[in-house]
């Protein structure tokens, strides 16, 4: 039996108003004994709202609106109550402290969730794809995280375990039950079943960049000469003015962050000071430090005024895109193309080329998967622990390919493909722990 629970669910300070969440079996019998109105908590319809009071030992808390979510059809599958009152600190404090009196108890981070996943009302991958949504930075996170909320992630995992399954449940009667003469899985088809899931494992693992990506974003340094337009494309990739531009060479000293949104994706573009041999003290600390924030970005736009660039160009970092400015200046375009062919051609003054920056970045990033696109986003990605998860149930599934090939005993096969099964069911929470739990839901806001 599980305690009864409450919270503010909605975020700190004043606002217009603040609401409160109670979960459990004694949710509408605390709202019985502090709420007010033309109709008890008791004899309320579920999922209507109405209109009364918060009274404490006579006292009014305040006026406010009651909700009541009769179990199993609520958030959390139990009973639950949420009233929502006027936004000021003071009230909300006062409101919880009432609720708290009767018998509640202050919920942990992320306890509702976690208290709808103990009741079935989703799996972990759906209870993670709530912080997901509440996190999102762009509209493309919002789009997979609303995929996998609604269970897109979930039904894949769901798919991968019953292929091997049914591998492991065959191999399984083939030992328990030998005079049942059941059929002998051993072969071209037991090896084809786990390669197949072999592969499944390896297109689900493809997408751990992208989530990283869309829930962590990446740091993208604009690097270059002095006055080869690194602040003129922040500016552009921004679509405000935030950086001086100036013909002086040296305008820019020291670093300048912001986040964008690029092909749908958050980036923290750093424009750096123009890297050239200087005695100017100053001058050369923001040399340094932007070589060093090339070096240890996630990514670097190597920029180079077009106009000088008729010889080689040396890199400044070892993962970056070259990037040809002003090329609005250039007659014989075909020759520059020839001696930088991998290079993005593009003109901060006119916006020729700025269309092709991105998607070649995004081509940078991710290769050749059409996937990766803010047109056409993945259904789902996975997270740093589910692609934990997947690739030990990869490794259990290619030591079982090498006992296969050396036809060693299915008994050690049938070892392995059991470790894959529980590691792709910890995913979904097929197979559990407390410690793993845990960790998922620690990272949730209180109130949800």
């Amino acid at each position: 039996m599980f305690d009864t629970i409450a919270a503010i669910a909605t975020p700190p300070g004043s606002g217009a108003i603040v609401l409160i969440r109670i979960s459990g079996s004694e949710a509408i019998d605390i709202a019985q004994k502090i709420f007010q109105g033309s109709t008890s908590p008791t004899k309320m319809q579920s999922r209507y709202t109405y209109f009364g009071k918060i009274v404490d030992h006579g006292r009014v808390i305040d006026e406010v609106l009651l909700t009541i979510f009769h179990a199993p059809k609520s958030y959390t599958g139990e009973d639950v109550v949420e009233v929502s009152g006027h936004g000021g600190v003071f009230i909300a404090a006062c409101l919880l402290e009432t609720i708290l009196q009767q018998g509640a108890r202050l919920a942990r981070p992320g306890e509702f969730t976690q208290r709808a996943y103990l009741h079935g009302k989703m799996d972990l991958t759906q209870a993670e794809a709530v912080m997901d949504l509440i996190t999102a930075q762009t509209e493309h996170a919002e789009r997979v995280a609303l995929e996998q909320r609604a269970g897109a992630l979930g039904q894949e995992i769901k798919k991968l375990r019953e292929e091997l399954l049914h591998v492991v449940a065959h191999l399984e009667a083939f030992f328990d039950f030998p005079e049942d003469d059941v059929a002998s899985v051993d072969g071209p088809f037991l090896r084809a079943s786990i390669e197949s899931v072999r592969n499944h494992l390896v297109k689900l693992l493809a997408t751990a960049e992208e989530g990283r990506l869309l829930r962590e974003g990446l740091s993208l340094a604009l690097c270059g000469a002095p006055n080869a337009g690194k602040s003129s494309l922040l500016n552009k990739l921004l679509q405000v003015e935030r950086a001086i531009v100036s013909p002086t060479a040296g305008t820019t000293r020291d670093t300048i962050e912001e986040m964008a949104t690029l092909g749908g994706f958050p980036f923290r573009v750093i424009d750096t000071a123009g890297i050239r041999a200087t005695e100017d003290l100053i001058e050369h600390e923001g040399v340094l430090r932007a070589r060093n924030t090339a070096q240890h970005a996630d990514y670097t736009l190597h920029l180079v005024d077009a106009t000088e660039c008729h010889r080689p160009i040396e890199p400044i970092a070892s993962h970056e895109l070259l990037v040809l400015n002003k090329i609005d200046l250039i007659i014989n375009r075909s020759s520059l193309a020839k001696m930088h062919p991998d290079a993005v051609m593009i003109s901060c003054n006119t916006g020729e080329g700025m269309d092709a920056l991105i998607p070649a970045l995004m081509k940078r990033l991710f290769g050749n998967k059409g996937s990766f696109t803010e047109e056409a986003p993945s259904s789902f990605t996975i997270n740093t622990r589910h692609k934990v998860c997947l690739k030990r149930a990869l490794d259990a599934i290619q030591k079982a390919l090498i006992l296969e090939a050396a036809q060693e005993p299915l008994e050690l096969l049938a070892i392995e493909l059991r470790a894959a099964l529980n590691a792709i069911g910890e995913v979904t929470g097929e197979v559990n722990s407390e410690e793993i739990l845990g960790t998922i839901f620690s990272t949730f806001c209180i109130g949800k």
